[in-house]
């Protein structure tokens, strides 16, 4: 994911959110994890390298999923902006670090390991899935070298059916991606309430690189936005005030060239407005 603040909780972290996404994606609606059943796990994990020093590798999401007491499957969760070329050898690196932890723990059983990529992309992943696909094998090797294959679900291309499958806010994300992706000028008119506000934001912000959706989360009436409608309007008035406050630095510009006083300037614009025109003009 590249940007994530690992002192801040992401959406999939939450569990009712992070089921909605395994039950739609993995299962095709069938609501077979249920959000108690799950269980946080570690995400970060350490390995020696050639070089003989420890190293650590760290997922976006992981949780164990438990039943009566017993532990039915590890399921990891990567978010991808961008296709990852190599993807395969990290996610195979991700599990063999959740098996080899169970076998450390001394596990009665060793549950199996299932790790899916989210990729907000708006074109098709182009890159191989398989690690086979991205080695040269000598002849004679084939049959002797395991294979592994990632699952990648493109978030932007799921199907309306898939889409009104999800119950958590994913869908409100899923939904907003799969209409960026049909429509660049798209505005989000989504009035399906957030529960997690701040971080579908978060997570908006960081898979488009719109640093826009941040500046909803820092404003002090945040606790109004309740849907994608709210953060629309939100965003409409910040885009409004920073036209405004252009064309008040613009004018103070101006007031500096035609030789008007900082002290005449200023009763009628502040400090930092002529501050900033002053700084502008000298770069």
């Amino acid at each position: 994911m590249g940007e994530k603040d690992m002192s801040e909780k992401i959406l999939e972290d939450y569990n009712d959110v992070f089921s909605d996404i395994v039950n739609v994606l993995l299962f095709h609606g069938q609501e077979l994890i249920e959000p108690s059943a799950l269980e946080s796990i570690s995400v970060h994990s350490q390995y020696k390298g050639e070089d003989a020093k420890l190293h650590e590798q760290e997922r976006d999401v992981a949780k164990k999923w438990k039943r009566y007491n017993v532990q039915l499957a590890i399921i990891g969760i990567e978010n991808q902006t961008a296709v990852e070329k190599k993807m395969p050898f990290r996610l195979i690196g991700y599990d063999g670090a959740s098996y080899k932890s169970q076998l450390q723990a001394n596990a009665a059983s060793i549950a199996p390991v299932v790790t899916i990529v989210l990729y907000f992309g708006e074109k098709h992943w182009c890159k191989e899935r398989n690690l086979k696909a991205l080695m040269d094998i000598p002849d004679g090797l084939e049959s002797y070298v395991n294979d592994y294959h990632i699952h990648v679900f493109e978030i932007a291309w799921l199907t309306d059916e898939q889409l009104e499958m999800f119950k958590s806010d994913f869908k409100v994300v899923a939904r907003f991606f799969v209409n960026k992706r049909r429509n660049p000028d798209y505005v989000a008119d989504d009035p399906t309430e957030i529960q997690h506000v701040d971080e579908v934001l978060k997570l908006l912000s960081v898979m488009t690189g719109d640093r826009d959706y941040e500046k909803v989360i820092c404003d002090e009436m945040k606790c109004q936005v309740k849907s994608m409608c709210d953060v629309a309007e939100r965003l409409k008035n910040i885009g409004r005030q920073e036209g405004r406050s252009e064309e008040r630095i613009n004018a103070v510009k101006f007031a500096i060239s035609l030789g008007a006083s900082e002290e005449k300037i200023l009763t009628q614009y502040s400090k930092e407005e002529y501050e900033k025109a002053l700084a502008l003009m000298k770069a």
